[in-house]
């Protein structure tokens, strides 16, 4: 992995032109040292950037060069690159894996720590490995531990956890991973202990809400009450499920569930609730533009159904149901699963529906027992339901809809629970094992930017490159982000370039630029002076 970079940045006469010959830099020349904290600043159009990727050695310079302790940088291998210089830009890419291994993959760069094998499993390993060798592949093992934790300055896999939950601390996402810990799983079997905590916070949960005369803001579930804060399908199920086809879209679908509701005698009644919801989405969302944010957040039917929707609605009322297909009554009868009396207030589920439904459940829970058991975790007051996430297990119910700030007072009342019972630690491990999905898309861009520079402040890089990855939040965070990161990082090297000049006071370094020159370098109070370039840039800000 090479000596750490060390000794003077320097660039030298440096150019870069892209593929249309159009000059972005030119002759730029400045200098500093590796420990430095440096801020360029400069226009739009300035050439900060393509100097912030030049230093990452993410493209090469056309003329000129780029050194770090008289090293080219276009010149270091990869090994060297991937472990002493860390690269922030404004889009962080994320695997489509958990908050954790986006963490840990800026240190996975060898083996470190082999894994046991055992009997049958060594000499197959071992042949597997010696075959590699004679075949001329690499013979780096895949199960090994490859996370070199000196890097992150952690002895090992025991202590990780607590260096990560600091780091995402100092980028300010600890309270987003708590969040996303509360939508988290575990296994009670793997972890009894927890599941025993949770079932007490459930427990404590209900007591402090009933102490402040808010215990109507949750609807506990009752084996024998419909739950007038869940959907239809969920009164139903009564439970998560754990088989698939009892999920979303597919449970309309699903044999067992239309022929418990066929001898409930009640799909009649679905059918004519779904054309009752269908012909209000229609008259409420006929005018409105596709795309419009209201149908994700009120219709039962998105944009691109609207039309066919129409039609059933127009013949099913002028000729009745009996007229459409199966698939089509099958549409229609999905509408009311996820209908929430309290919420959409259509007046479909009166008492009467509701003893139905519940009478529906307990056909349901029977058949299920006997032909897919195991298929729905059911709700049990004095049960941990492994299926659903730490926050459902807390509430055992449903919050209840139209109540001011009902899920603000519920989430303070939850977060106090678990601070109590010394829990918070626990979630946020939990939250750690959070899928980002593909490229992050299950985070926001803010939530993304802070997790990419988390991941490049772990491995404890040599040169911190920041290439405005702050853009896309407000000036306050910004401000707040810049003062942590480089305080986290006092001593160390820093190349950051910055949308608002004003903040390179907090710079030992600042290095000015405008249409690919530079103009100025100095510290902060030399390049503060009237007349100067610098100056010029804040006082425009």
């Amino acid at each position: 992995e090479g000596p750490t970079l060390s000794g003077e940045i320097a660039l030298q006469s440096v150019s870069l032109v892209d593929d249309s010959d159009f000059k972005l830099l030119e002759s730029v020349t400045f200098s500093g040292d590796a420990t430095q904290q440096i801020a360029l600043v400069g226009p739009g159009g300035s050439g900060k950037e393509h100097v912030a990727l030049l230093l990452a050695g993410l493209v090469a310079p056309t003329g000129g060069s780029v050194r770090i302790g008289g090293r080219d940088v276009s010149e270091m291998p990869a090994a060297v690159t991937g472990r002493r210089l860390a690269y922030v830009g404004q889009d962080s890419y994320l695997f489509p894996l958990s908050v954790e291994e986006n963490l840990l993959y800026g240190l996975r760069h060898t083996p470190v720590r082999a894994p046991d094998y055992d009997g049958k499993a060594a000499s197959e390993h071992a042949k597997e490995m010696a075959e590699n060798k004679r075949a001329g592949n690499p013979t780096f093992d895949i199960n090994a531990d490859w996370v070199d934790y000196d890097a992150a300055d952690a002895q090992g896999p025991d202590d990780i956890t607590a260096k990560l939950i600091q780091i995402l601390s100092l980028v300010e996402l600890e309270d987003d991973t708590y969040r996303f810990g509360l939508t988290g799983t575990i296994n009670p079997e793997d972890k009894p202990e927890i599941a025993d905590s949770i079932l007490k916070a459930r427990e404590s949960l209900l007591g402090i809400l009933a102490a402040n005369d808010e215990d109507d803001l949750v609807e506990r579930f009752s084996a024998e009450h419909y739950n007038g804060n869940a959907s239809l399908a969920e009164n139903i199920l009564f439970g998560t499920p754990t088989n698939d086809a009892y999920e979303g879209d597919s449970l309309a679908s699903d044999p067992l569930f239309l022929a418990v509701l066929r001898e409930a005698g009640i799909v009649d009644d679905l059918e004519n609730m779904g054309l009752s919801i269908a012909k209000t989405m229609v008259e409420i969302f006929a005018d409105l533009p596709a795309g419009h944010p209201f149908f994700d957040q009120f219709s039962f039917i998105s944009d691109d159904d609207l039309p066919d929707f129409r039609t059933l609605v127009s013949r099913g009322e002028s000729s009745g149901l009996e007229v459409l297909s199966a698939d089509e009554r099958r549409r229609l009868m999905a509408l009311p699963l996820e209908y929430v009396e309290t919420r959409h207030r259509l007046g479909l589920v009166d008492e009467a529906m509701e003893q139905r439904l519940v009478a529906a459940r307990r056909a349901f829970a029977e058949r299920l027992d006997k032909e897919d058991p195991g298929g729905v975790e059911f709700y049990r007051a004095d049960q941990y339901n492994s299926a659903a996430s730490l926050q459902d297990n807390i509430l055992f119910g449903r919050v209840a809809y139209g109540q001011a700030q009902a899920e603000e007072t519920v989430g303070r009342a939850i977060t106090q629970v678990l601070d109590d019972l010394g829990l918070r630690q626990t979630v946020m491990e939990i939250g750690l094992g959070y899928n980002v999905g593909v490229a992050g898309k299950r985070l926001n861009s803010v939530q993304r930017q802070k997790l990419g520079i988390a991941r490049a402040l772990l491995k404890q890089p040599d040169i911190l490159i920041v290439n405005e990855a702050l853009s896309v939040m407000d000036g306050a965070t910004q401000d707040r982000l810049l003062k942590k990161i480089l305080n986290y990082r006092r001593g160390k090297g820093v190349v950051w370039t910055l949308q608002r000049t004003a903040r390179a006071a907090e710079f030992e370094r600042v290095v000015v630029l405008r249409n690919g020159r530079v103009l100025e370098q100095g510290d902060y109070n030399e390049l503060n002076q009237p007349g100067t370039a610098f100056s010029e840039l804040v006082a425009a800000e």
